[in-house]
């Protein structure tokens, strides 16, 4: 069941579902949703003088992305073709009976910036803020001002309670980020296996979402 207004204004009252700074409930709230403003870091990926990026080389994904902070009142231009990992101004805390999935605001739709290529999902349990997958698939260049309402979190209650929800218990990559987080996919099992390194029990197997991969 997606939370309508009433239910999500209930649970951020009741204070376990965590959506915040939350300024203005009024113009965030929507009907089904909740929108999320765009913060200030960003992560861009640069051309790298190396064949191909290993994923599970830390190494490799840190040479391959910078870091760029927008000073108040600036603006970052979104380039066409550009992919930059941006983050949201909010963090959020999903509690354990409920899912979260990003979906992008159709006004930037209709400027053929998207907001995630595959990490739209979070998981029960999830504390941080959100990594955005900025895409420009237009021709133009596209501003974005950090501040700005960038997408929107749509919440469904599951059937029940998730008995091992995200977090440090599942060895959980991306709890309590507090901006744009590159890849730590090298940190899964099975790149620990290849590596001859200590493979975790296969009930600890860490099987986050697509926010926390």
């Amino acid at each position: 069941m997606i939370l309508s207004d009433t239910d999500l204004l209930a649970r951020l009252r009741g204070g376990d579902l965590v959506v915040e700074p939350l300024d203005d409930p009024d113009l965030q709230v929507q009907p089904a949703s909740i929108d999320v403003r765009l913060g200030r870091e960003f992560l861009e990926f640069q051309r790298a003088n190396i064949p191909c990026i290993h994923p599970n080389s830390e190494a490799e994904v840190d040479e391959y992305v910078s870091e760029t902070i927008v000073d108040e009142g600036n603006e970052f231009i979104l380039h066409p073709g550009d992919f930059v990992l941006g983050t949201t101004k909010e963090r959020v805390e999903v509690p354990p009976d409920l899912v979260a999935q990003v979906e992008g605001r159709s006004s930037l739709g209709r400027l053929a910036v998207v907001v995630h290529a595959t990490a739209g999902f979070i998981d029960p349990g999830f504390r941080g803020k959100i990594t955005l997958e900025l895409s420009n698939l237009g021709t133009a260049p596209v501003a974005l001002t950090p501040g700005m309402r960038i997408s929107q979190l749509v919440f469904t209650e599951m059937k029940s309670p998730a008995t091992r929800p995200y977090g440090t218990e599942r060895g959980s990559k991306y709890q309590d980020q507090t901006g744009p987080q590159a890849s730590r996919i090298g940190g899964d099992d099975e790149f620990h296996g290849r590596q001859g390194g200590p493979s975790r029990d296969r009930d600890t197997v860490d099987e986050e979402a697509d926010t926390g991969r």
